[in-house]
C-alpha cells in the first residue's frame, strides 16, 4: 500500500475517533465513498436480509459504532479505508444530513433559501461540511420519536436528505476528487435542532383516507384567513405555505377552490393561483 493511503488510512482513523467522543457511529469508506468493506454475503447462493445479525462485519451503516475499541476492529479490517461514515438517524444526536449539490444548472443552496423563505423556517448555525466539489453537508439534529427517511431530489433539484439508514462522508475524509472538509467556524457546533417546518417537509404526510369530503373545519377558514390577510411581495408565499398545510392534513382537495378565491382577492390571478396550490401539492407528495 501506498505511503499516502497509509497516512490517509491514519488520519481516517483518527478523525473517525474524534467523531465517536462527539456520541457519533461510524464507518469506515473507500475513496468512492462506498463503506470500506464488502458484505460476507455477497457470495452466498440465496442471500437472506442481515443487518449484522450473523456477527460479520461487512453490514455497511449497520456496522456503525461510536465504541473505540469497534472502530478500530473496522478499520483494521479495511486498511484500504481513506475516510469514514457518520451514520444517520441514530442517538443521541438523531442526525439530518442536507445535502446540497453542485450540478451543472442546479442551485441547490438558492433552492433551499426559496423554501425557507416558502416555509418560514431558518437554518440554525450547525455543522457545515464542503465537499471536494464544492457542496455542503447541512447537519441537523431531529427528535427521537421522528423516523426521517432518506431522499434524493424530492425537496428540489439538488438536495438529497441523509436520514436513518443513511450516512453522511465525515470531515477529513479523503475521496477520489479531494477532501471533505468543515467549514470555517463550525467544526466546533453541535448539529443544531432541525426547524419543525424543515421536518415537516422532510417526513412524508401520512395519506388521508376519506370516505366522503372532509370538513375544511376551523383549520381550514385559518388557512384562508392567512391568504387573505396577504401584502403585496407575501401573496405567493402565504397561498404556497397554506395549501402545503392543507394538503398535509388530507384537506388539500377540498380548499383548492376557496384558496384560488381568497389569491384572488388578493390580486393575483386564477392561473397564477393554481399553479402555485398545483406546486404545494408536488412538494407534499401529492397529484395536483
Amino acid at each position: 500500500m501506498a505511503t499516502t493511503d497509509r497516512q490517509a488510512t491514519t488520519l481516517a482513523l483518527a478523525h473517525a475517533l474524534s467523531a465517536a467522543e462527539r456520541g457519533l457511529a461510524v464507518i469506515p469508506l473507500s475513496r468512492t465513498k462506498l463503506p470500506a468493506l464488502r458484505s460476507p454475503h455477497r457470495d452466498d447462493p440465496a442471500p437472506t436480509p442481515c443487518h449484522g445479525e450473523c456477527g460479520r462485519l461487512g453490514h455497511g451503516v449497520h456496522d456503525a459504532s461510536s465504541d473505540p475499541d469497534r472502530i478500530r476492529e473496522l478499520f483494521a479490517a479495511a486498511p484500504w479505508a481513506t475516510g469514514y461514515g457518520i451514520a444517520c438517524g441514530l442517538p443521541p444526536h438523531h442526525l439530518i444530513g442536507v445535502d446540497l449539490d453542485v450540478k451543472t444548472g442546479t442551485d441547490a443552496s438558492a433552492a433551499l433559501r426559496e423554501l425557507a423563505l416558502r416555509h418560514l423556517f431558518t437554518i440554525p448555525p450547525t455543522v457545515v461540511v464542503v465537499t471536494p466539489s464544492g457542496g455542503r453537508h447541512l447537519w441537523l439534529s431531529g427528535p427521537p420519536e421522528v423516523v426521517v427517511p432518506n431522499s434524493a431530489g424530492r425537496l428540489a433539484p439538488g438536495i438529497d436528505i441523509r436520514g436513518a439508514g443513511g450516512y453522511l462522508v465525515g470531515p477529513g475524509s479523503r475521496a477520489g476528487r479531494g477532501v471533505y472538509a468543515a467549514a470555517p467556524g463550525t467544526a466546533h457546533l453541535a448539529p443544531a435542532p432541525c426547524p419543525r417546518s424543515l421536518l415537516r417537509l422532510l417526513v412524508p404526510p401520512p395519506r388521508a383516507h376519506h370516505s366522503g369530503h372532509p370538513s375544511t373545519g376551523g383549520h381550514g377558514q385559518g388557512l384562508i384567513q392567512f391568504v387573505l390577510a396577504a401584502h403585496e411581495g407575501q401573496r405567493n408565499t402565504r397561498l404556497f405555505w397554506a395549501a402545503c398545510r392543507a394538503y398535509e392534513d388530507g384537506i388539500g382537495p377540498t380548499l383548492v377552490d376557496a384558496l384560488v378565491d381568497a389569491a384572488i382577492d388578493t390580486g393575483l390571478s386564477a392561473r397564477e393561483a393554481r399553479a402555485t396550490i398545483a406546486s404545494a401539492a408536488r412538494m407534499t407528495g401529492h397529484r395536483p
